[in-house]
């Protein structure tokens, strides 16, 4: 199955947090799909799974990158684990857009994830402006370059072009295809690539259908237990197969996968059964 991760950002509440996780729980969802939901529901959705002793993985919004201190409002990678996450998203466009997260704080959210031990979605997206402008490439370089010399089985790459995320506008297949195969290019071919922007029910199968897509990351559709489970069902049709083999030893690609110097120093071997385990 292709991975399909439920991003609620902030919306819902408890009551529709125990509407929808019982009902996905019913359909026996694995290790596949993943739900990354506001703070204060993190603790009552890993009760709910650990309870079912589901798969299903839980995971967060943002992160500090900072491990702890006076930080007032910010939520450490160390905190997230102790409520039972697993994944987190890193760089989603509206952080970047709404509240200004640069590429270096980015680097170092990315780098604290990693540290602790959990699974970034590092996500990435070209603007209206620099697609036109033809820098839609070159945007992306730049923010790949953070993930250079890291195992492609420790994270996944979103690409969510800000152009189609929210207003209802789906990406061409010809236009996902293009810039998840550059991603795997630039990273190397074993690099897990999921596809955002308004990705719904009725125009999953177009987009889970593509080989270069290996999963979604799924925005309103996640807030209602039907959408969301007529996407899980659709990734599951998909001709992906599982599990995914990911390659020890990525090929060349633009970035130096094996080069010397590490943009992330301080990362920790971790067991690789885990992520292939994802």
């Amino acid at each position: 199955m292709k991975m399909v991760i439920g991003n609620w950002k902030m919306n819902g509440n408890i009551d529709l947090l125990h509407s929808i996780v019982p009902t996905l729980l019913q359909d026996g969802l694995g290790a596949a799909v993943g739900l990354c939901l506001p703070y204060p529901y993190l603790s009552a959705a890993h009760s709910l799974l650990k309870a079912a002793r589901s798969q299903i993985k839980l995971g967060a919004q943002n992160l500090s990158e900072h491990p702890f201190g006076g930080y007032t409002g910010e939520i450490s990678a160390a905190m997230l684990k102790e409520f039972g996450c697993k994944l987190v998203l890193v760089g989603h466009p509206e952080r970047r857009s709404m509240y200004g997260e640069t590429r270096d704080v980015t680097a170092s959210k990315l780098h604290a994830a990693l540290g602790a031990g959990l699974y970034p979605v590092y996500c990435v997206g070209e603007t209206l402006a620099q697609r036109e402008g033809g820098l839609a490439r070159q945007a992306m370089l730049d923010e790949l370059a953070l993930l250079a010399g890291v195992p492609s089985d420790r994270y996944a790459v979103a690409y969510e072009p800000s152009w189609a995320i929210g207003g209802g506008v789906t990406a061409t297949g010809a236009d996902i295809n293009e810039m998840h195969l550059f991603i795997k290019d630039v990273l190397g071919a074993g690099t897990r690539v999921l596809y955002g922007g308004s990705v719904k029910g009725h125009n999953a199968a177009q987009v889970l259908g593509l080989d270069s897509v290996d999963g979604v990351l799924v925005g309103n559709a996640a807030l209602s237990a039907s959408e969301f489970l007529s996407i899980c069902r659709t990734a599951n049709r998909c001709a992906h197969g599982e599990p995914i083999e990911l390659l020890k030893k990525p090929r060349a690609g633009l970035i130096d996968a094996d080069a010397g110097a590490h943009p992330l120093p301080g990362m920790p071997l971790i067991d690789g059964a885990f992520w292939r385990g994802f």
